[in-house]
């Protein structure tokens, strides 16, 4: 699977829960409450100021996709 910047958060944690650790690091600390886990990645990241394009990056480089 390709992570992309339309996937829903808790999703991408569900199927890939070591991905958390990149979106502690742009500030989003509390990935289990609702609004965090139903927002998808580019709408968490225009939140928190992060770069979407290289926060899919990472995920992708880490899960292989």
């Amino acid at each position: 699977m390709t992570i992309t910047k339309d996937l829903v958060i808790g999703d991408v944690l569900d199927k890939y829960p070591e991905t958390a650790e990149f979106f502690f690091a742009m500030g989003m600390h509390c990935l289990g409450c609702p609004a965090a886990r139903g927002e998808t990645i580019e709408e968490a990241c225009q939140v928190h100021n992060a770069d979407v394009d290289e926060l899919v990056r990472k995920i992708n480089e880490k899960i292989g996709g």
